[in-house]
């Protein structure tokens, strides 16, 4: 299907995507199993593409404003990413960045593999002064957890009249929120595991760019890795992506709001939202983002408390995941990497349900822990 980024609106593209326009043939396209293909198409075996995959992709690539290529999970999409890199490639990433790209890059570190320089990317001078001799800045804007945002188009454009290739992983804020291709980033990454599906069951991992000769590199990545998403995952996916726009919509509403009632309750020491006036990334998150996104991080005393906080709620779910249609919470500073989190961080990531029975249910634990 033709697409044109000029006249039709995310919500729109997000349904029509990845669609074939085959007469007399199915709306949606079907999950196709298979392993082994007849001579004489366009896939040879079942390792180097499979229709399902090839319709997200297109459909996540219309949406970036680029060309996408699926995964086995988001964790290997960012690996594949630096494993193009040559050996003793220095990659500039924040020191707060996603715990498995950090675990990645320190397990290649001590083969020596590729070397690291970590930084604060939400200080502008700090980033491009770490540019020098770099060979890839790695970004999150929003961070995970502590939702620091970056700015993009100084700290991208930076990067290009240094030479050096940019990545941005753009799993919290979605294709819906920002597009960072069209700010000049080289790559994005997502784990669409979070809230392109959506619903809590599946892993895969998307790769966006507009480099052909990149993508090529990237797809014999995938190939002689075996790093290939199922079949069924990816059409879970495309399925979640139909929908992405109105589940951001709401949960980012209610997010927005249970952050303004968070930062006025006694209990609660810090919240970070870009959404709130009073954040420091929240006129950056107003100029490059079209939304503030449907994570909150609160901060309570100490982990004790915020362990029993986590026990006490009865509709919120205790998990490390994010971007579902449940509202799950997270203690960050529980899990080995994350000791730099302040022990009584709590990251929230807010589903679909009401908002008047999710602070009810937060408010009750926070009642009874404070």
């Amino acid at each position: 299907m033709t697409h044109d980024l000029g006249t039709w609106q995310p919500e729109t593209l997000a349904v029509t995507a990845g669609r074939a326009e085959q007469p007399g043939g199915p709306l949606n396209v079907p999950p196709t199993f298979a392993s082994t293909y007849r001579d004489g198409g366009v896939v040879g075996y079942g390792r180097w593409g499979n229709p399902t995959w090839s319709a997200l992709e297109d459909a996540l690539g219309v949406l970036e404003g680029g060309r996408a290529l699926s995964f086995g999970s988001g964790q290997a999409a960012l690996t594949a990413v630096l494993e193009t890199l040559s050996p003793g490639a220095l990659v500039v990433l924040p020191a707060d960045a996603y715990l498995g790209t950090r675990a990645f890059l320190d397990d290649v570190a001590t083969r020596q593999r590729l070397r690291t320089r970590l930084v604060d990317v939400t200080n502008t001078a700090e980033t491009t002064a770490a540019l020098h001799d770099a060979d890839l800045l790695w970004l999150e804007s929003p961070t995970n957890p502590m939702l620091g945002i970056v700015d993009l188009p100084a700290v991208i454009g930076a990067a290009r009249s240094s030479g050096v290739m940019t990545v941005v992983d753009n799993t919290l804020a979605t294709p819906i929120l920002q597009q960072p291709l069209s700010l000049g980033a080289t790559v994005v990454v997502h784990s669409a595991t979070k809230y392109v599906g959506g619903h809590s069951d599946l892993l895969l991992g998307l790769v966006v760019t507009r480099d052909d000769e990149l993508l090529e590199r990237l797809q014999l990545r995938r190939t002689l890795h075996g790093a290939i998403p199922g079949t069924l995952e990816a059409w879970l996916a495309l399925r979640g992506l139909r929908t992405l726009p109105l589940r951001l919509r709401q949960a980012q509403a209610s997010a927005h709001e249970l952050a303004e009632q968070l930062s006025e309750h006694p209990t609660v020491t810090m919240v970070r939202y870009p959404g709130l006036v009073t954040e420091p990334g929240h006129a950056r998150a107003s100029a490059q983002m079209s939304g503030f996104g449907a994570l909150v991080s609160f901060e309570v005393a100490d982990g004790e408390t915020a362990d029993r906080l986590v026990s006490r709620l009865r509709l919120i779910v205790g998990g490390t995941s994010l971007g579902g249609v449940e509202t799950t919470i997270d203690r960050r500073n529980r899990w080995t990497g994350e000791e730099n989190v302040p022990a009584g961080l709590l990251r929230l990531s807010v589903g679909v349900e009401h908002v008047t029975d999710l602070w009810n249910d937060l408010e009750s634990a926070l009642a009874d822990v404070g």
